[in-house]
Order: C-alpha cells, then structure tokens, then sequence
C-alpha cells in the first residue's frame, strides 16, 4: 500500500477541460508522487484524483476515527449521567461467550 499523502506537498489543480487531455498522467501523477491532483470548474475545485490504494487508506482511517469519537461521546455520556462500565467479562457471558 501507498504512503499516505503529504499534505505538505504542494498538490496541481487543473480545470477540468485541461484535465480531459491530460488524464493518464494525472493518474500516474497520483499514483506515483502520492499527491492529489484536484480539478476544477469555473474556478472552484470540484474533484481530486488520489491512488485508489491511499484512498482505501484515507477512508479507513475516518472509519477509525469516527469509531473513537462515537466511543468517546458515550464515555463522556456515561461520566455525566454517572453509569458504570460494565467489565469486558460480564459482556461476553451475558453473551454467552465464555
């Protein structure tokens, strides 16, 4: 798998309509350098073109992170109504885990 991006690196946006002439070696560009190239319109960027791998990564990684926020949320929702935890043990034989 790919290194994630730099976002130090300095990232290319083209228009769109100069991207469409250019489309294989943006894709190696993205590929290759790991640095995303952005498209625009008018102006507004409105696309990215990433390795499909470091994308893979990107997502996984916001998957993560969503997943600790949600349980920081309920740990923080537990401290404030004063509900304990309950043990990793008690949980696998309530489910019959054990």
């Amino acid at each position: 798998m790919g290194e994630l991006y730099d976002w130090g690196m300095s990232a290319e946006s083209l228009a769109v309509s100069r991207a469409r002439q250019q489309l294989a070696a943006i894709i190696d560009r993205a590929r290759d350098e790991h640095v995303p190239v952005y498209l625009s319109r008018r102006g507004r960027r409105v696309a990215a073109v990433i390795d499909a791998d470091d994308l893979d990564q990107l997502v996984a990684l916001a998957e993560d992170m969503s997943d600790i926020l949600a349980a920081e949320a309920a740990r923080a929702e537990m401290r404030a109504t004063g509900e304990a935890p309950i043990p990793w043990e008690q949980v696998k034989a309530d489910l019959g885990l054990t």
